[in-house]
């Protein structure tokens, strides 16, 4: 009898054991869809890296060696008001507006390039270690993403590093394009999948996964890259999504899933 009982109570105990390992690969992070609400014309040949909107002006950086260029555009119209090519072989990355400077990253090439933010005029480079993927600016520092699941902080002057955060969840996530929200967010592409992660850059948490699958119809899906470009519209709780050589840009929201 009393060796029934000690088998009964290692069986509970493993029981126990295998349903709290189990409980904790639980995946709670709260799920949310985009709600298209706009659409505009996006250039086809653009293969986006990067969005920032910056009062009425929107920016937009491209890659591809010999095709990567910055340009900005009049948000209402979609007019362009400068632009400034990369020469190749510079791969052209993500981009964000500090100040009186638009900070433009390279992929491989090591280098980020410091241009004047009206006329998109280059005042200088600076060098880094590994791969720019996304940059934005959130409370007087830069964030910056590699690929990885890190974000790294970058002084907006001098383009030192100040420090680094990583996911506390979802490490399997190669975060690209940034965008530094009014909510104190961080919002990254998770390339090359159609996922949105919303960040709190203190912590690394994820504090939301958005679902952009299906902006595109079938019909317009073929020579297309992945979704990449994400920016809020001041003001308001809406983003502009787009891809690499999409057609559209959308205006959505982020709302709960169903």
């Amino acid at each position: 009898m009393e060796r029934m009982r000690r088998s009964l109570a290692v069986s509970v105990l493993i029981t126990l054991l295998a349903t709290g390992a189990c409980g904790a690969d639980v995946d709670d992070t709260p799920r949310l869809r985009v709600e298209v609400v706009g659409t505009r014309p996006h250039d086809p040949n653009a293969f986006t890296e990067g969005l920032e909107i910056d009062g009425n002006v929107l920016y937009e950086s491209t890659g591809l060696a010999g095709e990567s260029r910055v340009v900005a555009m009049d948000l209402a119209s979609g007019a362009p008001l400068a632009r400034a090519d990369l020469p190749a072989p510079l791969f052209g990355e993500g981009i964000t507006r500090a100040g009186a400077t638009l900070w433009q990253l390279t992929w491989k090439d090591r280098v980020a390039i410091a241009r004047d933010a009206v006329t998109l005029a280059e005042r200088g480079r600076v060098g880094y270690d590994g791969e720019g993927w996304g940059l934005c600016t959130r409370a007087e520092r830069l964030v910056m993403s590699d690929g990885s699941h890190t974000l790294t902080f970058r002084d907006p002057v001098t383009f030192a590093v100040t420090g680094s955060v990583r996911l506390t969840s979802h490490r399997d996530a190669r975060l690209n394009e940034l965008d530094c929200a009014a909510d104190g967010s961080v919002y990254a592409n998770d390339w090359p999948s159609d996922r949105i992660l919303r960040i709190d850059p203190e912590t690394g948490a994820v504090l939301a996964v958005i679902d952009a699958g299906g902006l595109l119809p079938p019909t317009e899906r073929a020579g297309v890259d992945a979704l990449n470009g994400i920016a809020q519209v001041p003001g308001t709780d809406h983003f502009l999504l787009t891809g690499k050589h999409w057609p559209t840009t959308f205006e959505v929201r982020f709302v709960p899933s169903a």
